[in-house]
């Protein structure tokens, strides 16, 4: 549940696929162009799926629907791939004569 004044995500879609212009890819115009877009929480009280109104940092007012409150970066760089750390220790051993230096 999100109160007014919280900071939430939102989420709509600004062009539906038959909206969008021919000038695109074949399979870029087969999706709708999407935004997500972070601000304060307008509306009194909303829970997630709600239609809410948002204002952003630079105050400028959005619609859409509540997916998050609260949200946060989370960054990943990936899973664990063996034949980097392969290739770090080749690599070291080349430049560097192995661990020691």
């Amino acid at each position: 549940m999100a109160k007014k004044n919280d900071w939430v995500r939102i989420h709509r879609n600004v062009l539906e696929p038959e909206q969008r212009t021919g000038k695109l890819p074949e399979d870029t115009r087969k999706v709708p162009l999407e935004m997500w877009v972070k601000g304060r929480l307008q509306n009194d009280s909303a829970e997630i799926g709600d239609e809410v109104t948002i204002t952003t940092c630079v105050g400028r007012a959005e619609h859409g629907t509540l997916i998050e409150v609260n949200p946060c970066y989370e960054l990943n760089y990936g899973t664990f791939v063996p034949e980097i750390l392969t290739m770090e220790e080749q690599l070291r051993a080349a430049l560097f004569g192995g661990d020691e230096a």
